[in-house]
């Protein structure tokens, strides 16, 4: 099993490239399937996530060619629908959350889908309602069987109409303007996500010969067309491994410029780590981060402690939150994260506590954390990644730790994040990968 072995506890130095966005990959990659003409893309990111989904798409009989490490081309003018009925499809989907994003597509352009119950993260109930009550609002009729585990779907007739989201989701918005964008008629998606990735994917899709307005805003109005054309399109870097690094270079006393980072894209990110009393120095579109010896949490106005919650956009991603928690266990001062959106995330902290972090988790939504203000460096310990994003800010928490760290179960690190120990040694970090059992509890 594959492991990471660090050693903490030193600064680091250089520049850095943020990824393509995961999440905007997902999205677009699935959207070639509205055409049968060639969409090029590029700057996707080489994490296993992205990748599962194009050879999915290459099985479902996409002409796939990678033009260079991160550009790809795609022609899906000769799909296979009896793939859906497959075993390979069934354990490929299933094991993909990603998977789901193809279903808006292909009841736009086939009429049908099926989908395999999809996997993905643990941290929390992440419901699919939102993505089927938009399609049966368009029309599309869902049959579960329990036998196969499949959803079949039949939307031989997708017509425009009014949808009331249930809840601000981004995969949920997109899958609906993908299946909205083909439908006859207009419709209107009322408390739509407007994150930037969205607003990529909708820009796409209009370049792509679709008319949606409302791009930015929570109310899209699409008028459906009769068929999309063939376009190129560039993924924005990825906005959590922007937040991480910042992250990074504050925990670890680094100095560090994180290149390109399209900044007008991140929205309210770099003021939040501005209130851990972090400072950033954007340079032309580069955010240079100076070394830090110390930094101060803000307090409210009022004097009351300081509260860090996420929210749907403009609001902060909760990507970010488990980083933001760790970056504060050095900080000096105290802050209440609060996790409104995900009920699991927070269930990593026990581990920061084995290292030494004073932290106080109060419930499954919320974590007092009280900062150490690099008086007490954490230690070395051995742990294991419960997700994505817990996984990276425990490899934060090693960087920044006195001692040895190993951290078990980085495959989970490595669906979001792309050649991550290879670009930490550009820095400096000591970490490299190691064969290692997790230790058996």
């Amino acid at each position: 099993m594959n492991a990471f072995e660090i050693h903490g506890g030193k600064p680091l130095k250089g520049e850095i490239i943020p990824q393509g966005a995961k999440n905007e990959a997902l999205q677009v990659v699935s959207a070639v399937l509205l055409t049968k003409e060639k969409v090029t893309i590029s700057n996707i990111p080489d994490i296993k996530d992205v990748n599962k989904l194009i050879e999915l798409l290459g099985d479902l009989g996409v002409v796939v060619q990678r033009i260079s490490k991160d550009t790809y081309s795609f022609e899906a003018s000769n799909i296979n629908l009896d793939f859906f009925q497959s075993e390979t499809f069934r354990s490929k989907g299933g094991s993909l959350r990603g998977s789901i994003m193809i279903v808006g597509p292909l009841l736009a352009r086939f009429g049908k889908a099926a989908i395999p119950k999809p996997g993905g993260d643990k941290i929390g109930r992440r419901r699919l309602d939102t993505h089927f009550l938009g399609f049966e609002k368009l029309g599309a009729q869902f049959n579960y069987n329990a036998e196969t585990g499949f959803f079949n779907v039949d939307a031989t007739n997708l017509k425009g109409t009014y949808v009331l989201l249930e809840e601000a989701s981004v995969t949920g918005t997109a899958n609906v303007v993908m299946a909205a964008v083909l439908a006859k008629g207009t419709t209107t998606i009322y408390n739509a996500a407007c994150e930037p990735y969205l607003q990529q994917l909708c820009k796409m899709l209009n370049r792509m010969g679709a008319k949606i307005s409302g791009i930015g805003s929570n109310l899209l109005t699409i008028e459906g067309v009769s068929e999309l054309n063939g376009t190129e399109h560039r993924l924005l870097p990825d906005m959590i491994e922007i937040g991480s690094f910042i992250g990074l270079a504050a925990m670890t006393g680094s100095e560090i410029t994180i290149k390109d980072v399209q900044y007008n894209e991140l929205g309210i990110i770099p003021s939040v780590f501005r209130k851990l009393g972090i400072t950033l120095e954007l340079r032309g579109d580069d955010i240079y981060i100076p070394p830090h010896k110390n930094y101060e949490i803000d307090t409210f106005i009022d004097g009351s402690i300081m509260t860090i919650s996420d929210a749907p956009w403009p609001g902060f991603t909760p990507d970010l939150l488990s980083i933001v928690l760790v970056v504060a266990t050095q900080a000096k001062g105290n802050v209440l994260i609060h996790q409104k959106m995900f009920e699991s995330r927070l269930f990593f902290v026990d581990k920061l506590i084995d290292m030494g972090a004073q932290i106080i988790l109060c419930d499954p939504h919320r974590a007092t954390v009280i900062g150490l203000n690099k008086q007490v460096k954490l230690k070395g310990i051995e742990m294991t990644s419960p997700d994505i994003r817990a996984g990276v800010s425990l490899l934060i928490a090693a960087l920044s730790a006195n001692g040895r760290s190993i951290i078990h179960n980085i495959e989970q690190i490595e669906r979001g994040y792309q050649d991550i120990d290879t670009r930490l040694r550009l820095l400096g970090a000591d970490i490299k990968r190691i064969d290692a059992m997790p230790p058996s509890h």
